[in-house]
């Protein structure tokens, strides 16, 4: 079969969006759950501390399932999100929901890690100067634990540019509409396209390693110091 550049072009443009968005989102979500579960101790932290890192041991497609109960037509926020004129059903912006609840806890952990490692001491002087706990985080501790936190928003992004399986619950595997990078290798190969194939999984492999190095090298960077 002749090699078709559009059809790599199209989920690889997607793929990016959906990775984007979607560690962006997370980014913002899981470093301030980070932030306010760092060092926290006792039944309650412990419990919410599961509960973010839950995405990481259950399978993408059961995921997939429960983001279906919770924001599908019939769902419990479906009927409100219709009445706004939101659908997140095959949408690519259902793929975002789906990938940030996949990555989320990537970068969640990471974050957690990272503040746990701060001085403590740094934000203790910070509060006798009278700034307040959101200025400590601001001005201390997110700058101090920066490159464990960028580390694992790479780990995410990867992540995401792989998503499969939640996407293709709530997303479907609709061509130019809906079709990530990994959905449009799984098209191709049971199509018996090869060649197209091949080339989807090498720019998938190309990207994802690249940030991988990239995040080892960043963590490594900052044990040496």
């Amino acid at each position: 079969m002749d090699f078709d550049f559009a059809f790599v072009w199209s989920p690889l443009e997607l793929s990016l969006r959906v990775a984007g968005a979607a560690t962006a989102v997370s980014f913002v979500v899981a470093t301030l759950a980070a932030w306010r579960l760092a060092r926290k101790r006792g039944p309650l932290p412990a419990m919410l501390d599961a509960l973010c890192s839950l995405p990481l041991v259950m399978p993408p497609t059961v995921l997939g399932y429960y983001l279906i109960l919770l924001v599908g037509r019939r769902g419990v926020l479906g009927p409100g999100l219709a009445e706004l004129g939101i659908n997140l059903i095959f949408s690519w912006q259902g793929a975002v929901v789906a990938a940030t609840v996949v990555v989320f806890p990537l970068i969640y952990k990471s974050a957690r890690a990272a503040l746990e490692q701060v001085d403590k001491h740094l934000e203790d002087a910070a509060r006798t100067l009278g700034a307040s706990e959101w200025r400590v985080f601001v001005s201390v501790s997110l700058p101090l634990a920066w490159k464990g936190i960028f580390a694992g928003i790479m780990l995410a992004f990867a992540r995401g540019m792989g998503e499969f399986g939640a996407t293709l619950m709530i997303a479907g595997n609709i061509p130019g509409k809906t079709q990530t990078l990994a959905l449009a290798i799984y098209d191709a190969f049971q199509a018996g396209n090869d060649l197209q194939a091949s080339w989807l999984v090498v720019i998938t492999s190309v990207v994802c390693v690249s940030l991988l190095m990239a995040a080892e090298l960043l963590v490594r960077f900052r044990r040496w110091r």
